[in-house]
C-alpha cells in the first residue's frame, strides 16, 4: 500500500493524544484482540480491565476509566499503524484492528438533502448510472432549494410531501428524508468491521459506487452517547438504485463497513457539541492519477445526531451490548470520472481517506470483497479466545 496508509501524522486528531483515544489491536501474544488506549508514551494494552471494547463503552464513566487504567505497552502507535497493511504484516507482532467489536453496527440513511437526492436519482435511474445526470437536472429544477431547511416530519414538510406526490415525484427516499421516521439499517454483523490502514470492499458485480465519509457514534446499552469516530459505509449505488429491497446486498459485503481509527471519549476535551461541529472531509486518491476531495459539514444534517439514537434505541428496541451509528452524509460523488455523464465510480487501489480534526484520519485502499482479507474471527472465536485467556468472568 501507499504511505498515506501508514502515515501516523494524518492518523491522530489535531491535538494529538490530548483527549481520550481507545481503539483494539490483534496482539500476537495472546492470538486475540485487545482493548488499548493511546497515549503519548505508546499504545497500552487495556485487556486486563476491559477484556471487550464493549466492557470498556458499557462503564458509568468510560474515559474516566481509561484514564484510571494502566497496562503493558504494546509498541508506538508508528509500529501498530506500519503493521497494519496487509501486504507486509509481520504476524507475529501486533497491529491495529477496528476499534469496535460487539456493538451492533447500524447506520443512519439519507440525513441529508443533497445525498437524499442522489438515492432519488438512484431509484429513477434504476442503477443505470448514464442516466444519472438528466434526471438530477430534473428534479433539482422542480426542488429547487426547499429541502434545505426543512425539519423533517414538519407541517412544512408535510406539505411538500403533498405537492410532490401532485406532481408524481414522491419516493420512499423522500419519506425517510422529510417525514417522521428516519431510515436506520444494519449496516454490518457483529465483530465484521474493519480498521484503518487495510483494504476496503466494493463487490465485484457492481458498476457504479461510492464511499460515503461519515461520523459514527458509539452508544451504551443505556441509550448514551459516549464517544465518536470515524466511518465509511461504502455504498453500491447500481445495486441499490435497482431496488430499495436490495439494501443488504448494497450495504452489508465483505470489508464493506470501515471504523476508526480510534474511538474518542467524551471527556473534558470532547462532546456532542464538538460532533454537531464537526466537518467530516473525504479525498480519494486513483492508481490513475484521479483525484477527488469533499467535506461534509454535520450542521447540514437534517436531524439531530440525539434525535437519531432516539430512533433506535428504547422502549421500543433495546441493545443490550451497545450499539455504533453511523450518522450519515453530505457527499454526493457528481464528478464524472470517465465519459462525460457517467460520474464516480471507485476503481481498484484507490485510496480512500476520511478526515475530521478531532477524530484523525481513517484511511483504506479500495479493493473487490474477494480479494480483500476474509473474515474469519466472529463471535465463537472471540469468546474461545477470552475464555483461554481467562478473561471470562
Amino acid at each position: 500500500m501507499t504511505a498515506t496508509l501508514t502515515d501516523v501524522r494524518a492518523v491522530l486528531p489535531d491535538d494529538g493524544t490530548a483527549g481520550t483515544l481507545v481503539g483494539r489491536v490483534w496482539d500476537p501474544a495472546v492470538a486475540g484482540p485487545s482493548v488499548v488506549a493511546v497515549r503519548a508514551d505508546g499504545v497500552v494494552d487495556l485487556s486486563a480491565r476491559f477484556p471487550t471494547m464493549r466492557a470498556l463503552t458499557e462503564h458509568a464513566d468510560p474515559a474516566g476509566a481509561v484514564a484510571a487504567a494502566t497496562g503493558p505497552v504494546l509498541g508506538s502507535i508508528e509500529e501498530l499503524l506500519a503493521n497494519s497493511d496487509p501486504d507486509v504484516r509481520d504476524p507475529a507482532r501486533p497491529w491495529l484492528l477496528s476499534p469496535i467489536d460487539l456493538h451492533v453496527v447500524k447506520a443512519a440513511g439519507v440525513t441529508f438533502p443533497v445525498s437524499m437526492l442522489e438515492r432519488i436519482i438512484e431509484e429513477r435511474a434504476r442503477g443505470e448510472k448514464d442516466a444519472a445526470l438528466d434526471i438530477r437536472s430534473q428534479i433539482t429544477a422542480v426542488l429547487g432549494g426547499e429541502l434545505d431547511t426543512l425539519v423533517p416530519g414538519s407541517p412544512e414538510a408535510m406539505r411538500l410531501k403533498a405537492a410532490l406526490i401532485e406532481r408524481g415525484l414522491w419516493s420512499q427516499y423522500l419519506e425517510v428524508g422529510i417525514g417522521p421516521d428516519a431510515e436506520v439499517f444494519t449496516k454490518a454483523p457483529v465483530l465484521a468491521t474493519v480498521g484503518t490502514g487495510v483494504d476496503v470492499g466494493v463487490h465485484p458485480g457492481s458498476e457504479w459506487n461510492n464511499p460515503e465519509p461519515e461520523l459514527v457514534l458509539v452508544v451504551s446499552s443505556r441509550g448514551e452517547v459516549v464517544g465518536a469516530t470515524l466511518g465509511n459505509d461504502v455504498n453500491l449505488r447500481d445495486v441499490e438504485g435497482r431496488s430499495a429491497l436490495l439494501l443488504g446486498k448494497a450495504k452489508d459485503n465483505n470489508a464493506s463497513a470501515a471504523v476508526g481509527p480510534f474511538v474518542r471519549l467524551f471527556d473534558a476535551t470532547y462532546g456532542i457539541d464538538d460532533v454537531r461541529t464537526a466537518v467530516v472531509t473525504l479525498t480519494v486518491d486513483g492508481a490513475d492519477g484521479f483525484a477527488l476531495a469533499a467535506a461534509s459539514p454535520l450542521s447540514a444534517i437534517s436531524r439531530d445526531p440525539l434525535d437519531l439514537v432516539a430512533q433506535v434505541v428504547g422502549d421500543h428496541h433495546q441493545y443490550p451490548d451497545g450499539f455504533v451509528l453511523y450518522l450519515g452524509t453530505l457527499f454526493a460523488p457528481v464528478e464524472d470520472r470517465g465519459a462525460p455523464g457517467r460520474g464516480f465510480t471507485h476503481h481498484d487501489d484507490d485510496v480512500v481517506r476520511i478526515a475530521e480534526p478531532r477524530l484523525g484520519a481513517l484511511t483504506n485502499r479500495v479493493r473487490a470483497t474477494d480479494r480483500v482479507e476474509p473474515w474469519t474471527f466472529g463471535i465463537g472465536a472471540l469468546l474461545e479466545n477470552l475464555s483461554r485467556r481467562g478473561s471470562l468472568s
